[in-house]
């Protein structure tokens, strides 16, 4: 068995609502985006080529437009680049943190309802980027909740690599602390790494599943947090 390369990309630029955690919200790329997205296709055709790598046609991404127009536009540039045709398929399980019933509220609005609400509890002050918190209310979840999923559906579809002689590589578009998380959950990153780092838009990062060793950071830079940086992804 040979080692197999996860190609986490996070969706590129986005016409996002002001103060408002990412989450659900349906929004499309901006023209910069556009732009990442491309870019992105060129940088992943290179990266392919110095490896060596076989990059499996599918291309997965989450339901959210930003993450599927990012896909959709690495992968007309990639096929471009080397002849290689690529397809997108939109996977729920590669989606950001739900908040379940607070889907594109603001804090704002969201703090007002939890402080309005006799039922629920104040959340911590760190809510949005606590990585245990859950929202009280239906259908939310934990950010570790979200990297779990992430993480077990990038153990999956390696997995599923392996019965590919065509592939050792393939392609995620997603969403940068639901990556981050699935990273701690793969052994990648450490916990407290988690909130010091993010990613860059619509940059790769690349891990390397061996059958030996496991799970580590192969290539790709992660994107230093500001220490004052609010995180919303």
């Amino acid at each position: 068995m040979t080692d197999r390369f996860a190609i986490l990309v996070r969706h590129a630029d986005y016409l996002q609502k002001p103060e408002t955690p990412s989450a659900l919200q349906p929004y499309a790329l901006s023209g910069q985006g556009r732009e990442q997205a491309r870019e992105a296709g060129a940088e992943l055709s290179a990266l392919a080529a110095d490896h060596g790598w076989q990059v499996s046609p599918e291309v997965f991404c989450s339901r959210q437009q930003r993450a599927w127009q990012t896909a959709t536009l690495l992968a007309q540039v990639f096929s471009e680049k080397t002849g290689a045709r690529l397809r997108v398929t939109e996977d729920a399980a590669l989606a950001e943190r739900s908040v379940g019933a607070f889907a594109n509220m603001t804090v704002a609005e969201i703090e007002q309802v939890l402080a309005e609400d006799p039922r629920l509890a104040s959340p911590p002050q760190d809510w949005k980027a606590n990585s245990h918190y859950t929202l009280p209310v239906e259908g939310a979840e934990s950010l570790m909740d979200a990297g779990r999923r992430v993480a077990t559906f990038l153990r999956d579809r390696i997995s599923s690599l392996a019965s590919d002689p065509g592939a050792n590589a393939q392609i995620y578009v997603g969403h940068g602390a639901a990556f981050r998380h699935a990273a701690h959950d793969l052994g990648v990153l450490g916990f407290d790494d988690i909130r010091k780092l993010s990613m860059h838009h619509a940059r790769p990062v690349v891990l390397k599943f061996s059958p030996v060793t496991g799970w580590s950071h192969f290539g790709g830079a992660w994107k230093e947090r500001r220490p004052l940086e609010t995180a919303l992804d």
